[in-house]
């Protein structure tokens, strides 16, 4: 075991770079008004919304003056407590993500004040968890230090826990929030315990120094060989319990049914993404830094699981008879889709591609339109029928609202990947990122995408034939203009990106590209020549780490 590191560099941060992290601290600040606000203003909803909207605006505005520095100086790390960079990275993968969330926050927000604002008494609360919720999915996707890691997927996981259970006279909303809850308790314990395991062997929580030395201590075989295998699959648990990846996501369906639907719509995109990206980071760090045995291994447990999750999401979906559960199991699908470009990453033959990113980053934007204007559409209909999700409550919706019927039709058919719309460019970039790696490995992956496409297409089409082919005697009801708009802008956008998908894969290439850029030490001290060996003799013998480079 290494000699832990009893030095820790000292760092004299100045505004500059401050600047650096202010959509955190813009986001921290956002927090502070909502809960301060109730002492000034009372506790109106849509006040309360409105606050949140302008302090999401202050954010965006911080996020998009970082995006400049990163663009002309690289990406920063910063807050380091060891020798190999920074706790947090501000980088074009991180940056994008931001944006996308903040996006994501103004639809769910509109959403919520159609369906929920006019009979809601704890908006504050609403909103301080909502809010919370998304800076720990932030700080997810900007990080790869295990313990900055530990610490953000537990504060994305806390405020998620109880705003799924958020109706406090609602029973299936208090059991889901109490299932989601026990489920993230075990998988944080399973994945401390991981963290435990590789801080202990290796003395460094950095995730680039433990990819630069992972490597002779599988090779050399024996109890370490089991030791460290076993804590890096403490720590994949962890991440896939975010993902809802197979088999850690039984928590998935009973928490969107218990839920209300525009918390279902921000759990559906935001924590799967958020868990999705900080595994790319964390295979591309690998990617660039351990060995080739150590990376097929990897692949392959990551291709397995992927398999596993779009298939059993897919089966499960066909049985369902609540259109809420029945996306549940879709979005495990799509995360399985998802997880199988991480399988790309670790594959020593192809470090130079960024393909497999970039075709994530495409995904997980129409991805989150496909599902906010589902979701808004189950909302609406949920608010007309007296919150009944079953698919039978969409029967001959099509000629009563068709105002909902239309935009919940294209997000079916984009989910399933048909053109004309931007699921089925999205998924081809997919299969062929799959492709250009050029291996049996990959190949079978994309064979699988294929075959859960064709039977997803199935469950899907049950809820359009409710909407267009069956007749119901449910009278038309009005639905806010604010949702109907909403929904129907996601409709339309996903024609629009299938017409403009050469921008959006370029943006897409532009910001997988930056993370192959070495790691400007923005706030660290550099280390002396004493506490450097020290980083770089992780078990006693020769020093195999000689980069501190982040990814």
């Amino acid at each position: 075991m290494t000699e832990l590191i009893a030095e820790i560099p000292t760092w004299s941060p100045n505004a500059a770079e401050f600047l650096t992290f202010s959509p955190e601290l813009a986001w921290v600040g956002t927090l502070c008004l909502i809960m301060l606000a109730p002492l000034a203003i009372g506790r109106d909803a849509r006040m309360t919304a409105g606050l949140a909207m302008v302090g999401i605006a202050v954010t965006a505005f911080f996020t998009f003056k970082v995006m400049g520095i990163v663009s002309t100086e690289g990406p920063k790390t910063g807050l380091t407590p060891n020798l190999a960079g920074g706790m947090l990275i501000a980088d074009n993968l991180s940056l994008f993500f931001k944006v996308l969330l903040l996006a994501f926050l103004i639809g769910v927000s509109v959403l919520w004040m159609s369906v929920s604002a006019a009979k809601e008494d704890d908006a504050p609360e609403f909103f301080v968890l909502l809010i919370g919720s998304a800076l720990g999915m932030s700080l997810m996707v900007s990080t790869h230090n295990i313990l900055m890691m530990m610490v953000a997927i537990e504060f994305a996981s806390l405020p998620s826990y109880a705003i799924v259970g958020f109706n406090k006279h609602k029973r299936i909303a208090a059991e889901a929030s109490l299932k989601y809850m026990i489920f993230g308790a075990v998988s944080a314990a399973i994945m401390l315990y991981g963290a435990s395991l590789i801080y202990g062997f290796f003395g460094t929580l950095d995730v680039t120094l433990i990819a630069s030395n992972v490597g002779p201590v599988l090779a050399a075989g024996g109890a370490n060989r089991l030791l460290i295998g076993l804590a890096m699959f403490c720590v994949f648990a962890g991440i896939a319990f975010k993902i809802s990846a197979v088999p850690f996501h039984f928590w998935c369906p009973d928490a969107f049914q218990g839920a209300k639907t525009e918390v279902t719509a921000w759990l559906s995109v935001a924590s799967k993404a958020a868990g999705l990206l900080l595994l790319m980071r964390l295979a591309n760090v690998f990617c660039q830094n351990a060995g080739a045995e150590v990376l097929r291994g990897v692949a392959i447990v990551i291709a397995v699981v992927a398999t596993l999750t779009c298939t059993i999401g897919n089966l499960a979906a066909y049985k369902q008879t609540s259109i809420k559960r029945m996306l549940a199991y879709s979005s495990i699908a799509h995360a399985g889709y998802m997880m199988a470009a991480a399988a790309i990453l670790v594959d020593a033959g192809t470090v130079e591609s960024f393909t497999a990113i970039s075709a994530v980053l495409a995904y997980v934007v129409v991805y989150m339109l496909m599902n906010l204007g589902a979701f808004g559409v189950v909302a609406l209909v949920e608010s007309r029928n007296g919150e009944d999700d079953s698919i039978t409550a969409f029967a001959g919706l099509g000629w009563k609202s068709p105002a909902l019927a239309i935009p919940m039709l294209f997000c079916l058919v984009s989910l399933v990947g048909i053109p004309p719309f931007a699921g089925f460019i999205t998924k081809w970039y997919l299969l062929a990122a799959l492709g250009e790696a050029a291996s049996g490995l990959y190949w079978a992956l994309a064979i699988v995408i294929v075959i859960n496409t064709l039977i997803s297409l199935w469950y899907y089409m049950r809820v359009v034939v409710q909407m267009f082919l069956k007749e119901s005697d449910t009278p038309a009801a009005d639905v806010p203009m604010s949702g109907t708009l909403l929904v129907n802008v996601c409709g339309i956008l996903l024609i629009v990106l299938l017409v403009l998908s050469n921008p959006l894969k370029e943006r897409a290439d532009r910001y997988s590209a930056g993370l192959f850029s070495p790691v400007v030490a923005g706030l660290a001290a550099q280390p002396d020549e004493e506490s450097l060996a020290r980083s770089n003799d992780p078990v006693g013998g020769e020093p195999v780490a000689k980069d501190a480079q982040g990814g």
